[in-house]
């Protein structure tokens, strides 16, 4: 792991908001930054069945809130099995839980439940975010788009993004790209493209082998690296420090780091000593 104190030094910890941060899945890609200590974290989940699992995951690392955010009127909340991940403030849509299989049992609601969402904008103690991941089963457009005063120093985001849609009114891949377009941040990578088994045809005796049918996918968005006037001197050390450490993106990073050295913020072979560090020859 490269030391970006031999660089810089953050003039304040990276924070990151974890939003539908339910403990169920696999290690977060913001993980090295806690870690490291170079980071704080938020993270937020309405589903109290779900605290207990974020507290041992994170420990004291973490501020959590019980908040559903959304934009700030009351919602019906569908409440599905805990293990389930599909718990939402949309309705299950029917006819694409049917499409494929085993999504008829996932989406099944055990209960509702009248909530009052609130705003991301509206949560006063929470601190401008540096790297929001989300993953809050179809509402991540409408909490952007209520969120967008916390968002302004925001260099990256992660969130999962639909290609068939589970819930009813829930926003396309398409529909949030393009918002996110219109708010100064580009397309970075994929880090999972899911497919799943078209019902009923079930491979190798288990429907959780794929088949070629496009489901959900976890992208990264970035503030746009074409428009580094844009950038104040702390993002872009942050979006450095992401890079290297959350991305494994050394191109991003080193984009990055030739922006700094021109601004004269580190020294003329910081790009150079990275390189080097990562074990990548100097170009």
């Amino acid at each position: 792991m490269f030391n970006f104190h031999n660089l810089f030094q953050l003039p304040d910890p990276i924070h990151v908001t974890d939003i539908g941060a339910a403990a169920i899945t696999e290690k977060p890609i913001y993980a090295s930054l806690l870690i490291a200590g170079a980071a704080q974290l938020s993270t937020f989940d309405g589903d109290e069945r779900q605290s207990e699992g974020i507290s041992e995951a994170y420990g004291p690392r973490v501020k959590h809130y019980a908040e559903f955010l959304f934009d700030g009127t009351r919602q019906t909340a569908q409440i599905t099995s805990p293990a389930s991940g599909m718990s939402s403030l949309l309705t299950p849509r029917a006819a694409a839980l049917r499409f494929f299989n085993g999504f008829t049992q996932f989406g099944a609601v055990e209960k509702t439940e009248e909530v009052q969402t609130a705003t991301l904008d509206s949560i006063a103690d929470l601190p401008d975010i540096d790297f929001l991941k989300m993953d809050v089963q179809g509402a991540e457009l409408t909490i952007l788009q209520h969120g967008v005063a916390k968002l302004t120093s925001c260099v990256a985001l992660q969130l999962e993004v639909p290609f068939i849609c589970l819930y009813d009114n829930q926003p396309g891949f398409g529909e949030i790209d393009v918002w996110l377009r219109s708010q100064g941040f580009l397309p970075h990578c994929f880090l999972d493209i899911k497919r799943w088994s078209i019902a009923p045809t079930i491979f190798n005796r288990n429907f959780r082998v794929p088949g070629n049918q496009l489901l959900e996918a976890d992208i990264v968005y970035i503030k746009d690296p074409l428009a580094m006037d844009h950038f104040s001197d702390q993002q872009l050390k942050k979006l450095a420090v992401i890079s290297d450490m959350c991305l494994n993106s050394n191109d991003l990073c080193v984009h990055m780091l030739r922006e700094l050295q021109q601004r004269k913020l580190v020294a003329d072979g910081a790009v150079d000593l990275y390189l080097r560090a990562c074990g990548r020859n100097p170009t």
